[in-house]
């Protein structure tokens, strides 16, 4: 039996938490804002200066898509409002699974809304700037290294981010000792400035013939991009610029050119170098930014130790250093009936694809 006042309370606690995102969000004032950019987007002095066409372009683009999800709540909202009392009129309760529908599309819309209004920071809206390291482990930790990098690349694509290698370092045996990417998208340092730190993997090793248990680290940098140069001073005396051949499978000059650029960075002792693009100005272009991006992380965490400073020594909670561990070879193997697999059967994980295994980590951090 239909059941209409249980539809409405639901339609009603999901209203209250889209008005508390459209308050957190602002959303009138950014409708307004968002009529004055396309207006100034408009003017031919605009049009002559890139770096500004660009910046107004990216602002718009941000504040259409929180306006245009605030849009889709609302009017999903209002669509199930319709259907609950045209099926409580008409008694056509064929309708309900239409209306249960709707409601999941609405539910999915208003998290996204509120999933924006969480991320405010100063820098979440930026593009997100990644390193990986292997750590402790040798050849295990640079195939973790390489484990990661998909894994985070397959978030992106699910994200609808886009991903830019930068340069990368392989592992002597198998995988990659490290490697730097972008990943370019609406709130994309936002959603992984919580993945920094070190993670854990914990499996029986594919390189071992004897089939022991190994545990590998490896290491997550993540920066917000920096596109101004007024927040970020960087000196000419403090820097050494240097131009190499880049490394890779060639092709039409890449291993013929020296366009590949390294930049040391001398109060810090930062050293950037990217050798992705296939001109040397290019690739200067995106080291700069990378460099900045790192100054900006150091000026972030000198000020998180002068706060903690004031607040008194806390000690750690969890064991090791580690932020996620990623365990696959558990001490006890019970079969899963859903699969047929064991769990701790690691051979099936990696006969399927471990990156769907893994990334259900990221998913539910």
């Amino acid at each position: 039996m239909f059941k209409a006042d249980d539809y409405r309370l639901k339609l009603k606690d999901l209203e209250e938490t889209l008005a508390e995102a459209k308050y957190a969000l602002d959303i009138d004032r950014r409708a307004e804002q968002l009529k004055e950019l396309k207006a100034e987007l408009e003017l031919p002095e605009v049009w002559q200066d890139l770096e500004r066409s660009k910046k107004i372009s990216r602002e718009i683009s941000s504040i259409e898509g929180k306006v245009n999800a605030y849009n889709a709540g609302r009017k999903a909202l209002d669509d199930a409002y319709e259907i609950v009392d045209l099926i409580e009129e008409t008694e056509e309760e064929e309708l309900v699974p239409e209306l249960d529908k709707m409601l999941v599309v609405a539910e999915k819309d208003i998290e996204e809304m509120r999933l924006r209004a969480l991320l405010r920071g100063r820098y979440d809206s930026s593009n997100a700037l990644l390193a990986l390291h292997a750590g402790a482990g040798g050849t295990e930790a640079c195939d973790w290294c390489a484990m990661l990098y998909r894994m985070y690349c397959r978030y992106a694509e699910m994200n609808g981010f886009k991903v830019t290698e930068l340069d990368r370092l392989p592992g002597d045996a198998a995988g990659l000792k490290s490697v730097d990417f972008k990943v370019e998208g609406e709130n994309a340092y936002g959603y992984l400035k919580a993945e920094i730190g070190v993670h854990r993997l914990v499996r029986i090793s594919p390189f071992d013939a004897n089939k022991r248990r190994q545990t590998s680290f490896a290491s997550l940098e993540v920066m917000p991009e920096v596109d101004d140069d007024a927040e970020i001073e960087i000196k000419d005396e403090d820097i050494r610029i240097d131009v190499y051949r880049s490394s890779g499978a060639g092709g039409q000059k890449v291993n013929k050119t020296e366009t590949a650029i390294r930049i040391t960075h001398y109060p810090t002792g930062i050293v950037v170098t990217c050798q992705n693009e296939r001109s040397q100005l290019q690739n200067k272009e995106m080291a700069f930014k990378y460099l900045r991006s790192k100054l900006l992380e150091r000026q972030l965490e000198q000020r998180m130790a002068e706060e903690a400073a004031l607040k008194g020594e806390t000690k750690k909670i969890e064991w090791g250093s580690q932020i996620r561990s990623y365990v696959f070879c558990p001490y006890t193997l019970v079969k899963d009936h859903r699969t047929g697999y064991e769990v701790g059967d690691v051979q099936s994980v990696m006969d399927g694809n471990i990156q769907g295994f893994i990334i259900d980590y990221l998913k539910k951090s």
